[in-house]
């Protein structure tokens, strides 16, 4: 990757499922090459599953894979039969052990089950459509499109964001030794991970995951700084934290923080975001139940996160009105839910976290948003790859495992009178990086050698 570039824009791939993909390319909207009829309005993604023009044949492909996998998402918390559906398709995903070392390069079922469909041409039309046009950098976010544009011979290079913490061998082709994609990595273990399956070292970067730019500002972190002083108030009301580790405060984030007459810009804010699939919706419901009568003091905001799903924002509509917290919608809970757009949900999401103190969620890629200094409260996991993201989230020290959500009003208040979550984001800030849109963009356009030093193994 020493190769000098010089452009100004690449084409940015994703594919339309879950919202881990999208996410991790949302950041890189603005550097995404506008193609007139195959890109979505407005951001400039190609959506690879949903674009313009897209063959019957490709479609039935993805679609199917896509409702296979949500269907056994919702299925999970059914007894019995639904962790059994569940655990065979984690398997089939699984991650292998990463102790001892060894070479893990030989290619999976999974691996060899999507090559043999990529072969008989899935993808190929898109690649075609993109080799007609100037040959810029192409990113995607997913595997399958990386393979996609290598096996159908693409004329520009090829690179490709992994979005968990730890990967399995699916993420590296039949041919790992000779391939040509170059990987953008949120961290060391991903690195290594790769290089066990064959990957050349000089195939890989370590940019961190990409975080949304309105979140952080500019070179001196302007917004994330002033977004992260006021949550350290919120988070410790009782100053244990901000007394402990008043150099660290001033230091990074000014002497305001720790005074005693220090004021938040906003109530005490929790968002609780489901995942993709509309998953643990009824954690949100007995989050706002047993949150109730603070939210009815304006003492706690809550922030409950349907994204583009309509069945989850008409599932906590109706809770809210069985809580008889319907009149405090708008007011001291808010619904997030943007339609069928996710990009437009992620405008918006970026834009509650700017006066969010805590991010409750499964850890799912929103466990790279730490770096924004944000202490994450965890929900149960979906799947093999989220225990690696939850124990990478505890390695840097910005995850806390949830207590039983029904008493979250005793639990959060001790938490809160410890100062916890307090050093938890502050650790986020600390150990956790944020500048992974920069490096890619760095990397891609102008060949430079853009890496974050990366001591976590997790």
């Amino acid at each position: 990757m020493s190769t000098k570039n010089n452009f100004d824009k690449a084409y940015i791939v994703t594919v339309d499922m879950g919202y881990g993909h999208q996410r991790a390319v949302y950041p890189l909207h603005e550097m995404a090459q506008v193609v007139p009829g195959i890109t979505m309005d407005s951001y400039g993604i190609i959506n690879a599953n949903k674009y313009g023009g897209i063959t019957k044949s490709d479609q039935f492909k993805w679609e199917g894979g896509r409702k296979i996998y949500e269907k056994i998402s919702r299925l999970k918390h059914l007894p019995l039969i639904g962790n059994y559906i569940f655990a065979i398709m984690d398997y089939l995903q699984r991650i292998e052990p990463f102790y001892p070392y060894r070479d893990l390069s030989k290619p999976t079922l999974q691996v060899k089950q999507i090559f043999k469909m990529i072969k008989k041409g899935w993808g190929k039309d898109l690649i075609d459509k993109l080799n007609r046009l100037e040959h810029l950098p192409y990113i995607t976010s997913f595997f399958t499109t990386a393979f996609f544009a290598e096996e159908h011979d693409y004329k520009g290079d090829i690179y490709c964001i992994c979005t968990d913490t730890d990967i399995s061998r699916a993420w590296a082709p039949l041919e790992p030794k000779r391939s040509r994609i170059n990987y953008l990595v949120p961290n060391r273990r991903v690195k290594e991970r790769l290089m066990s399956y064959g990957i050349r070292e000089h195939k890989i970067s370590i940019t961190g995951f990409p975080l949304p730019k309105e979140n952080i500002g500019g070179k001196d972190l302007d917004v994330l700084k002033k977004n992260l002083a006021n949550r350290i108030i919120n988070l410790d009301p009782e100053g244990r934290y901000r007394s402990k580790y008043k150099y660290t405060i001033d230091k990074f984030l000014g002497t305001k923080v720790c005074s005693k007459n220090a004021k938040s810009d906003h109530p005490l804010t929790i968002t609780f975001a489901v995942g993709g699939a509309g998953a643990q919706r009824e954690l949100g419901a007995e989050i706002a139940s047993s949150l109730r009568d603070k939210i009815i003091k304006g003492e706690i905001r809550l922030n409950l996160v349907a994204g583009v799903k309509n069945d989850v924002f008409r599932y906590y509509q109706a809770i809210l009105q069985d809580l008889n917290l319907s009149s405090h919608i708008n007011k001291n809970i808010f619904l997030i839910y943007s339609g069928e757009s996710k990009f437009d949900y992620f405008k918006q999401f970026n834009e509650i976290l700017q006066t969010t103190d805590i991010l409750w969620t499964k850890p799912s890629e929103l466990s790279f948003y730490a770096g924004l200094g944000m202490p994450v409260i965890i929900a149960p996991t979906i799947g093999s790859q989220e225990e690696f993201n939850k124990k990478w989230l505890i390695s840097v020290g910005a995850g806390v495992l949830q207590e039983d959500q029904r008493y979250t009003n005793e639990w959060l208040e001790d938490w809160l009178a410890s100062g916890w979550l307090a050093q938890a984001a502050m650790n986020g800030f600390l150990n956790a990086p944020r500048h992974g849109a920069h490096h890619i963009e760095e990397i891609v356009l102008k060949g430079e050698k853009s890496e974050i030093e990366d001591m976590h193994l997790f």
